[in-house]
């Protein structure tokens, strides 16, 4: 069995994040980026990441040494001041080790983070068709609270988002008013 472990990311960690974002620039629909990353940018991305919006990255051994499998971050969800409470995650796995609870351990770890930070709430923005990631995050306690229509456009087709969203408990906030 593949030993798997979580770990802040480092700029070393670079040419492998990119590898995995990259592959889903060009072949999925689970980024809406067009264009695939250059290492010059993915170190910028690095760099810009720090405390509750750091990113992490799971790794396991390979014969060369440490292989980043996986990667996960939060970021803010809004500018505006009131939205400072609600994050927005992003979860990538490397496709070639799917299936291995990757993805369960990271988004797992990222909801640790956010609720250690005061966050209240954390949103994901899934292409609508990406069952996997649907699942994933509703196996750890995300709910479908919409869908946006038609609102990218990539492989010269309309794509759908799912958008899903956790509470945290214990997170900054209190009773919801309708």
């Amino acid at each position: 069995m593949t030993q798997v472990r979580l770990r802040p990311a480092t700029p070393n960690d670079a040419e492998g994040i990119r590898t995995i974002y990259n592959h889903e620039v060009l072949n999925t629909t689970a980024t809406f980026d067009l264009v695939p990353r250059t290492l010059h940018e993915q170190r910028a991305w690095l760099v810009e990441r720090s405390g509750a919006f750091g990113a992490i990255v799971a790794v396991v051994d390979d014969p060369d040494g440490e292989r980043v499998a996986g990667f996960a971050a939060l970021s803010p969800y809004k500018e505006r001041a009131a939205y400072r409470t609600t994050v927005e995650d992003s979860v990538y796995v490397d496709r070639t080790l799917g299936g291995l609870g990757i993805g369960s351990l990271l988004l797992t770890e990222v909801l640790a983070i956010a609720r250690t930070s005061g966050f209240h709430s954390v949103m994901a923005r899934i292409e609508a068709t990406g069952e996997a990631s649907r699942r994933l995050h509703a196996k750890c306690g995300f709910e479908l609270v919409g869908i946006e229509r038609e609102v990218g456009r990539k492989f010269h087709r309309w794509l759908d988002v799912a958008v899903m969203q956790c509470l945290l408990a214990g997170g900054a906030g209190g009773a919801r008013s309708l």
